[in-house]
Order: C-alpha cells, then structure tokens, then sequence
C-alpha cells in the first residue's frame, strides 16, 4: 500500500511539473528562478524572478524591466556585469511573461509597477536601482513616479513611450490584435526582432529562440491573447506626457540606430519615418528628466546591452559607484 502511494505521488508530482512546462517558457534561464505570490482580481498567481547576490555585496540592489517580446532570460550578460559590481540583481518576468503566469486581467503599467512593488517588500529591500529596456522603460518610468522615495537611480535603455503611439497609429479592436497574435510564426518573430540590430548576427538568435519558445507550449492562445492586451497597454497607457516629473537621477543609454514604433505595421512607410527617430527622442528626454545624463551610442540600435554589451556596460559602470 505505502509502494502505491508513493508511485501515486511521484505520478502527480510529475504531471504538474510537465504541466507547468507546457503552460510557461520552457527556456533555461542563467540563475535559480523563485516565484512570489500574487492575489490579483481574485486569481492566485505566481511571478517568477531570479535574485542573484554578489560575492562582495556592496548592499545596493538593481531590479531589472524586460521588453516586451522578450522575458529575464536576455539580461543574463547584464547579471553578472552587475554583481561584479557589488549589486544584488532581481530579475523579475513580469506577470504575462516568460515563466509568470499568463492570466486574463487587465494590464496596466500601474499594476506591474505595484507587483514589483510587492517583489521587492517581500524581499526585505527598501531601495532599488531600477534599470528598464524598451517597454521596461515605460514600466520603469511609472515604477519611479509611483514610488520616488524607492528608486534610487534610473536607467533607460531605449525605451519606448518617448512618443504617444495612439496620436498617429490607428486604434484596433482587441479581437483584430488578437488575430495577428495568433498568426505568429518563429519566422515572424525572428524578422521582427532583425528591426532591432543594424545588422544581425548568428548570436541573437538565441534570443528569437526564446521569444518563440511560446509558440509550443498548448496554452499559446492564451498567450496570444495576454500579448494582445499587452500590446493595448502600450497603445492606451503613455507615459510621455510625465517624464518631467521623474525625479531620480537617470541615465539614458540611447542606441542611435533605432527606429523603434509600436504598432508600425499598421501605418504607411511615410508616416513610419517621421516617427522613431531616436537621436531626437533621446535630446528630447534628456530635456524633460531634469536630473539626466544622456549617453548616444552610434551605430546601434534597440538593444545596447545585447549588440554592444562593452558600450552598454561603460555607460553604466559611469553612472553606477562600484563596490568596495
């Protein structure tokens, strides 16, 4: 009888593991992935992040923002440039993302702003360095104007949100969003993500590799669909129109390069071209963030840390004090 019980057991045990594999990115992230609680309109869910120490603390931590088509997995070369610094890292996926859940609630850069909020309570950490990509930046941002007396420092690697998308991109119902989730394809991703470089290289693949993984997984309609109101926070949520009231001081990583436009397939080549320009968006925000220090890197494109990580990470270790 206790033989039966503990094959049962050990059968249960393995089909909630293989379940969980087939419900989020099944990608091999760089360090120990732990998951917090999360009670959010009346569904229990758990966010997954990655907390990494340092081998001389310097007792400061960074937390770090993800873009959207990406999840923790594509900071892991930033991780350890950090801890050698002395910086406790915390990398969370936000809830919609890579190995969190996916639910069906409304997204709003205000509630993943609160989640991180309750990330690093949990944690015990009173103050974090904050460091958003694309997309992360807008969180970033809002995570600052939430929670000034928190952030200790900003950086904002190309973010978008320097421009109000919804101006100039025509609005689309979620049902015809959702559709265009559904049709993705590894190809359509990979292309996509060829936007971001000025040229690829066989080394970002792995990147594309982990965006596409969700593409296997047997809940990828719900995927689908969480991407599809993601995508509507981004369109409906600016946070252009508050980046003066930031108050931490800031570093701008700006790839000159990029030409970043959210929704840009659904407007004309002409209309796309007076739109993205980076080199101006980037003076444009060094104006508005009183307390920024802007750093252009030319010839590169949406993702510094990614194409040059030895820009990226000089531009940072300038701005950050490094461990004793």
């Amino acid at each position: 009888m206790r033989y039966f019980f503990l094959c049962f057991a050990f059968l249960i045990f393995a089909f909630v593991q293989v379940s969980f594999s087939q419900t989020n990115t099944p990608v091999a992230y760089p360090f120990p992935v732990k998951f917090l609680s999360l009670s959010l309109e009346k569904q229990n869910l758990k966010m997954a992040y990655m907390d990494v120490s340092p081998a001389k603390p310097n007792g400061e931590t960074f937390i770090l923002f993800h873009g959207k088509n990406f999840n923790g997995f594509y900071w892991k070369n930033v991780i350890p440039m950090l801890t050698s610094r002395g910086y406790r890292v915390i990398v969370p996926d936000q809830i919609g993302w890579g190995k969190s859940d996916r639910p069906n609630i409304h997204y709003s850069f205000h509630q993943l702003a609160a989640n991180n909020k309750t990330l690093i309570d949990s944690l015990n950490i009173k103050k974090v360095s904050v460091l958003g990509h694309s997309m992360g930046g807008m969180l970033a941002t809002r995570f600052a104007l939430m929670y000034p007396e928190t952030v200790a420092r900003l950086i904002l690697e190309n973010p978008i949100g320097l421009e109000d998308y919804k101006t100039f991109v025509p609005f689309e119902p979620l049902e015809k969003v959702l559709q265009g989730e559904l049709k993705a394809t590894y190809d359509s991703y990979k292309n996509y993500q060829k936007t971001y470089y000025p040229v690829w290289k066989p080394e970002y693949e792995q990147y594309v590799e982990a965006q596409a993984a969700d593409l296997k997984l047997l809940n990828f309609p719900q995927i689908a669909f969480v991407n599809a109101l993601t995508f509507q926070m981004i369109y409906e949520q600016p946070v252009v129109y508050e980046f003066e009231n930031v108050a931490a001081p800031t570093l701008l990583i700006i790839g000159q390069e990029d030409r970043t436009v959210v929704g840009k397939g659904k407007i004309s080549k002409e209309i796309v071209n007076r739109y993205g320009q980076y080199p101006s968006l980037g003076k444009k925000l060094n104006r508005l963030i009183k307390n920024s220090r802007l750093v252009e890197l030319p010839d590169v494109g949406h993702i510094p840390h990614i194409q040059t990580p030895g820009l990226f990470e000089k531009a940072v270790g300038e701005f950050v004090p490094q461990a004793n």
